[in-house]
């Protein structure tokens, strides 16, 4: 059985109305050298890989449809940004990210990297 994944988590804005929203809902960041693609549905925040991992669109440059999913902007690929499941069928996976919002401000949970057997 896997272990639960552990998390590192970054605080990334102070709310969610601090980011640089785009007309779109979606914008980019960068997080512990990572871009990330940060995109708002209704009141809930989102994060996920900035490159679509079909033709490495710009997810930012895309779309949230009407069901809460991001479009990649090249070949209309859609994924649920709850769970980076390719929702349009092509079976591919967007990388996501886990997103809280605290009383203290947003953040986003990086895996923790872990070396093994190099000791």
């Amino acid at each position: 059985m896997a272990a639960p994944q552990q998390y590192n988590w970054h605080k990334i804005a102070e709310s969610a109305e601090d980011f640089f929203w785009q007309e779109n809902q979606l914008c980019e960041l960068q997080v512990k050298g990572k871009t990330i693609c940060i995109a708002r549905n209704g009141d809930q925040v989102f994060a996920c890989a900035h490159k679509c991992p079909h033709a490495g669109g710009h997810m930012a440059a895309g779309f949230v449809d009407a069901l809460g999913n991001i479009v990649c902007p090249l070949h209309r690929y859609r994924f649920s940004l709850q769970n980076g499941r390719n929702v349009s069928g092509e079976g591919y996976y967007l990388k996501t990210y886990p997103v809280e919002i605290r009383e203290d401000g947003v953040y986003i949970g990086l895996e923790e990297s872990r070396l093994f057997g190099l000791f």
